[in-house]
């Protein structure tokens, strides 16, 4: 690998594993505050408008053993807040000033109600996210709940929030989710050269980086990536991933997804971080251009309410839109919202006539073998069959 380009791996591998937070302490110091959100969406612009820096939490993945953070929920649950629970109580995230979780399911509801407990000296709130999506109903509620975010937020800054603040927050996210989307798509059309393994890494780096950095490297990546010449295409099927819209699966599954012969070539990994879909309008007024933009352009998941009649569109238009020829269903064990909407995506693809094959996992997983097999096997199946 060209030295330039594994720097820059190297740098996203250490960020990735920084479960101490270094970085988030390196940038905060003596004066600045931080805010941690888990998964998925939260109004980062408000975060970052009052001078405060947002950083991703998705729990401890393979690194930590989980002692303590197993005795304070059940064990039929999925991973991510026992994790995220020992990360809280073995000190890693004290150098959080608050914690926002926002809608996803029940178990982030009663995550929220525990960290209170827990820690009833920092801010915590739960984002209750609109479910209805006219504006007159679900529009007004969300812009409440962003006016009382900002009120919060200026509180713990100490300093107001002005219009212009957050235009210029709105303006730095559009740029960021830009580089993203370029990052996506450059991912898309050359898999071997953006491997979604590589991908994740930068892409995971946003969690913690304040996002003018975070756009700088990744941006940087997608400048050197194509320059290391040993990277070559190979006879892999092209495929769809979905289910880790919120527990993140460990690197080496999605490494062995690639290994077995899967290119990954969409996905719904961190999709908070690219949640709106399109540019929020920096004139006028910016709360009502960021509560617009929620109702209008937010990304298809199990986790925001979607008519029935039109489950399974976004992902049928996804592997239409990326070339795909099949679709993976990855959800974390015990996942609610992934496993209840699954159902409903697999009929959409059986109507479009599209393969697909699925599994579930957890954060800390670290045997692959049988992963590797299944996806192999439906890698085989689709180069061999799919032109029948």
């Amino acid at each position: 690998m060209r030295p330039a380009l594994a720097e820059l791996v190297a740098r996203a591998e250490r960020l990735h594993e920084d479960l101490e937070l270094e970085s988030v302490r390196e940038w905060k110091g003596t004066a600045r505050r931080a805010i941690g959100y888990m998964p998925i969406y939260v109004p980062r612009e408000l975060i970052h408008a009052a001078g405060m820096l947002p950083v991703g939490i998705v729990g401890g993945g393979d690194q930590i053993e989980i002692i303590r953070g197993d005795a304070y929920f059940q064990s039929y649950i999925c991973h991510i807040p026992r994790s995220t629970i020992e990360l809280a109580v073995t000190h890693r995230l004290d150098v959080l000033d608050g914690m926002l979780f926002p809608s996803i399911c029940d178990v982030i509801r009663n995550l929220s109600g525990m960290w209170s407990l827990l820690f009833p000296e920092r801010y915590v709130r739960y984002v209750d996210v609109p479910q209805n999506y006219d504006a007159a109903v679900g529009g007004a509620f969300w812009m409440q709940e962003l006016q009382s975010l900002r009120e919060d937020f200026e509180r713990l800054a100490e300093r107001k929030i002005t219009d212009d603040d957050l235009a210029r927050s709105i303006e730095v996210y559009n740029d960021n989710r830009s580089a993203l989307d370029d990052l996506c798509r450059a991912r898309s059309e050359r898999p071997w050269v953006f491997p979604t393994s590589e991908m994740y890494l930068f892409l995971r780096a946003g969690c913690v980086l304040p996002p003018e950095e975070h756009t700088r490297f990744v941006r940087a990546y997608l400048e050197e990536a194509p320059r290391e010449s040993e990277r070559r295409d190979r006879d892999h099927s092209r495929i769809v991933i979905r289910g880790t819209f919120c527990e993140q699966p460990p690197v080496g599954l999605i490494k062995t997804l690639e290994r077995a012969g899967c290119w990954i070539v969409d996905d719904d990994l961190l999709l908070g971080l690219r949640w709106l879909t399109q540019e929020v309008p920096v004139d006028g007024e910016p709360l009502r251009n960021l509560a617009q933009a929620f109702l209008r352009h937010s990304s298809a998941t199990a986790s925001r309410y979607e008519p029935e009649r039109t489950k399974g569109n976004a992902l049928v238009e996804a592997v239409r839109g990326t070339r795909a020829e099949g679709v993976v269903f990855c959800a974390p064990s015990f996942c609610d919202p992934a496993l209840l909407d699954q159902p409903m995506l697999v009929a959409a693809l059986d109507r479009a006539g599209i393969p697909h094959t699925q599994f579930k996992y957890a954060e800390n997983t670290g045997q692959f073998a049988a992963i590797r097999e299944q996806a192999g096997t439906f890698s085989d199946s689709i180069r061999l069959w799919s032109g029948a």
